[in-house]
C-alpha cells in the first residue's frame, strides 16, 4: 500500500479564488453601472460628483467614476488571481481602501464638491462590508493549493 500527495503545480489556492471571485464580482458590478434599467435614472448619470443619481439596482449611487473604479479593481483581481502574493496583496490593499473610502463616505457631506465618487449611505455600508471582508479573506485564507492524499496499492496506480 503506497500513500501520494498529488498537487497539480497549476492549482490555484483558495486566496487566489478569492480574489479571482472578488475581481470577477467588481468587474460585472463596474459593466452593470452602465446598462440602463439595471442602472436607475440612467439619464442623470454623470462623470463624477454627487450630482450624479444613477443608482446602481436602485440602490447604489453611481457615476462614470464610480463605475471605472470598479472596473479597474475587477481587471486588477483578475490579475492578481495568478499568484498567491499578488492575490493577497489584492485582497489586503483593496480592503484597507475601501475601509479609507468608507470613513471618507462619513466624514464629507454627501451634497458637498467633496463628495467626487459619489457616495451615499448605501454605499458606505457596502464599502464597510467590503473592505471587512477582503481584509478577512486576505488574513485567513491559505495561500498554497489545497493537497489531496489517496492512498492504495501500486496497482491501484496503473
Amino acid at each position: 500500500m503506497s500513500t501520494r500527495v498529488r498537487s497539480s503545480g497549476t492549482a490555484r489556492s483558495p486566496i487566489q479564488w478569492a480574489a479571482l471571485a472578488v475581481g470577477a464580482v467588481f468587474l460585472l458590478v463596474g459593466v452593470l453601472g452602465f446598462i440602463p434599467g439595471v442602472t436607475t435614472d440612467y439619464d442623470s448619470l454623470r462623470w463624477a460628483g454627487h450630482r450624479s443619481h444613477a443608482q446602481l439596482f436602485g440602490i447604489f449611487t453611481v457615476s462614470v467614476l464610480h463605475n471605472v473604479v470598479h472596473l479597474v479593481f475587477g481587471i486588477l483581481g483578475l490579475l492578481a488571481a495568478t499568484g498567491a502574493a499578488a492575490a493577497r496583496t489584492f485582497l489586503l490593499g483593496g480592503g484597507v481602501i475601501y475601509l479609507a473610502l468608507w470613513l471618507y463616505g462619513l466624514l464629507v457631506d454627501e451634497h458637498s464638491d467633496a463628495n467626487f465618487v459619489p457616495l451615499d449611505d448605501a454605499d458606505n455600508w457596502l464599502h464597510l462590508g467590503l473592505g471587512l471582508g477582503m481584509i478577512a479573506l486576505g488574513l485567513i485564507l491559505p495561500r498554497r493549493p489545497k493537497t489531496t492524499t489517496t492512498t492504495g496499492t501500486l496497482a491501484d496506480d496503473r
